[in-house]
C-alpha cells in the first residue's frame, strides 16, 4: 500500500515533467510484443477495477506515465489496444439483447433495459473514466485525444475510440462547468505565455504586443476548466471604440494611442483562438461570445455595436478550384482598366494578375481589382457551400452564432498570411442582440444566411 500511495503522489510532478517536455525523458521506441501483453494486461486489470481505489489510481499513474514516454508508434499501438480489444463482449450483448426482446411488454422490461445497456458499455470507458481521476488527469486525455485524431486520418479503426472519447470530453467540458475569465496584464505570466503560444489568428509578436492587447481599451476573456485552471480552452480578444474596424494593422498598431474606454460605442472581436487540439467537435464558442457580450454590456452600457473583424482563411483556396467564377470576375470594361494598370498583354487571366506579389502596392492596380475581388468574395462567403454548410470556417462559425455578414474590408490584412488567404481581405460579422436568435434559427432550419443591404449590392448579377 505505500508504494502504491507514492505512486499516485508522485505522479502529478512526473506528468507535469514530462508534459513540459523534460530533456531527460527520452521518448521510448515502439512496444515490443513483451511490452504490449504487459500493457494488455494492465489495461485489462484497469477495466476490471481490481482492488480499491488507491490500487485503480495506481494502475492509471502508470498508464499515463507509460503514455507519456513512447514515441508516436507506440502511442498508436497503446490506443489500438484500447480501441480494438476492449470493446463490448458481443456475446454478452446478444445474451441481453435476446433477453431484452424477451421482457418487452412485462414488468421485467425496464431491468432487461438496463442490463442490455449494461452489455452495450465498453471497457474503454472505464479505463478513460480512471484517468480523468489523476492529478492532471482531464489534460492528459485532452492531449490523448490530439494524438488520436492525428492517428485517425490514416487509421480509421480508431474512430469508435475517438467517438466515444468525444463523447466523454463532450460531458466533462459541459459549458455549465466552464468559468469564464477576463486575463489582464496582471494574470500570472504562466499563463500569459500560453496566450502567446495559443494565439492562432494574429500572432502576437512580443511582449509588448500582448500589453497593447490587453490595455485599458482592450478586453481578454477566456473560459477555464476546473481541473485545467492555468489552461484557457478558448479566448478571444477585443477592441472598443467609435466605428466599425476596417484594418487589421490599424487596430493591432502599438504606437496608437489608448482610446478612452468609456466612449466607446463598438465592441470588435478580432481573435477567437480555440487552444486544445483534443477539443475537437466539443462546441462552447458560441457561449463564450454571449457570456461575453452580457460582460462588455454591462461594463460599458453605452456599447451598440458587437461586430467581429475576421479573416476569410479558404476564399483563395476555393478560388483555385473555380476557374469559371474567376473568368467571369470582371466585365471587358474592368478587364481593359485591369490589364492597363497591370501593363499585361490582351491574353493574361486574372490568376496571371494576381500572381505578382507587388499588386497591393500597386494603387491603380489594386483599385482596378478591388470590385471583381469583393464581389467574388461576397459570393463565396453568401453562396459557396461544403456539406451544405458554408464552405468558410469562420463564416460557419458566426453564422451558425448568430451574425450576419455586414461588410467586406479591401487590404485589411496586408500580411503575408493575409494575402495568402483571402488577397488582403477581411469581413465584419455583427451580432445585433435582437436579431441572434432569429438569424440562429433560419440557419439551422432553412440555411438561410443573414446579410447586409451593402453585401446583398455585391451579390447582384
Amino acid at each position: 500500500m505505500n508504494e502504491e500511495a507514492s505512486t499516485v503522489r508522485s505522479f502529478p510532478g512526473r506528468l507535469r515533467a514530462l508534459f513540459n517536455g523534460n530533456k531527460t525523458a527520452t521518448p521510448a521506441p515502439r512496444l515490443s510484443a513483451r511490452q504490449a501483453d504487459r500493457l494488455r494486461a494492465q489495461l485489462k486489470e484497469c477495466a476490471a477495477g481490481v482492488g480499491g481505489e488507491v490500487s485503480t489510481r495506481m494502475r492509471a499513474a502508470r498508464l499515463g506515465e507509460t503514455y507519456l514516454k513512447l514515441d508516436d508508434a507506440g502511442r498508436h499501438e497503446f490506443l489500438r489496444l484500447i480501441a480494438l480489444e476492449f470493446g463490448p463482449d458481443p456475446k454478452a450483448v446478444e445474451q441481453a439483447h435476446a433477453a431484452y426482446q424477451r421482457s418487452v411488454g412485462t414488468p421485467g422490461q425496464w431491468d432487461g433495459e438496463l442490463q442490455l445497456r449494461a452489455a452495450m458499455r465498453s471497457s474503454r470507458i472505464r479505463i478513460l473514466t480512471q484517468f480523468n481521476a489523476l492529478p492532471q488527469g482531464v489534460k492528459f486525455l485532452v492531449d490523448m485525444r490530439a494524438d488520436l485524431l492525428r492517428f485517425l486520418r490514416d487509421d480509421p479503426e480508431l474512430a469508435v475510440l475517438d467517438r466515444e472519447l468525444e463523447g466523454r470530453l463532450t460531458a466533462w467540458f459541459d459549458v455549465g462547468f466552464l468559468e469564464l475569465q477576463r486575463i489582464t496584464w496582471n494574470s500570472p505570466a504562466a499563463l500569459l505565455e500560453k496566450l502567446i503560444a495559443y494565439e492562432a489568428v494574429h500572432e502576437i509578436r512580443s511582449w509588448t504586443d500582448l500589453h497593447n492587447r490587453l490595455d485599458s481599451d482592450r478586453r481578454c476573456y477566456a473560459f477555464f476548466h476546473p481541473r485545467m485552471p492555468m489552461e484557457p480552452l478558448i479566448f478571444v480578444e477585443v477592441a472598443l471604440t467609435r466605428k466599425l474596424a476596417d484594418n487589421i494593422h490599424e487596430l493591432l498598431d502599438e504606437s496608437a494611442p489608448v482610446f478612452d474606454a468609456q466612449r466607446a460605442d463598438t465592441a470588435i472581436f478580432y481573435s477567437i483562438s480555440n487552444t486544445q487540439k483534443g477539443l475537437r467537435g466539443v462546441s462552447f464558442g458560441n457561449f463564450l461570445l454571449k457570456r461575453v457580450i452580457d460582460d462588455l454590456k454591462r461594463d460599458f452600457p453605452r456599447l451598440k455595436c458587437f461586430a467581429t473583424l475576421s479573416p476569410i482563411p479558404q476564399f483563395r483556396a476555393w478560388l483555385k478550384g473555380e476557374p469559371e467564377a474567376l473568368r467571369a470576375a470582371a466585365s471587358e470594361r474592368e478587364w481593359a482598366r485591369i490589364r492597363k494598370a497591370a501593363g499585361v498583354s490582351g491574353d493574361a487571366s486574372l490568376r496571371d494578375v494576381l500572381a505578382d506579389p507587388e499588386w497591393p502596392r500597386k494603387p491603380a492596380l489594386a483599385g482596378a481589382l478591388r470590385e471583381p475581388l469583393e464581389r467574388l468574395c461576397a459570393r463565396y462567403l453568401a453562396e459557396a457551400k461544403q456539406d451544405g454548410r458554408p464552405y468558410d470556417p469562420v463564416a460557419r462559425f458566426h453564422l451558425g452564432n448568430g451574425a450576419r455578414i455586414e461588410r467586406l474590408n479591401w487590404l485589411a490584412d496586408t500580411s503575408a498570411k493575409g494575402l495568402k488567404q483571402s488577397f488582403g481581405m477581411m469581413v465584419n460579422y455583427l451580432y445585433d442582440p435582437d436579431a441572434i436568435e432569429e438569424n440562429v434559427e433560419s440557419y439551422a432550419g432553412a440555411g438561410k444566411i443573414a446579410v447586409s443591404a451593402t453585401l446583398r449590392r455585391l451579390l447582384r448579377p
